[in-house]
């Protein structure tokens, strides 16, 4: 019974680190189109 309580939590704490990654990946992309636009979109 321990045993699947603790395979519960690894299983959520392993969702939450994946939904987190994705979370960073998606803001790192969001702040770099930021900057592309700010500083790219001027000069023509």
């Amino acid at each position: 019974m321990d045993g699947g309580m603790m395979e519960g939590m690894g299983g959520m704490m392993l969702g939450m680190g994946v939904g987190w990654l994705l979370l960073a990946v998606a803001l790192v992309l969001a702040v770099a189109t930021l900057v592309k636009y700010l500083f790219f979109s001027g000069r023509k």
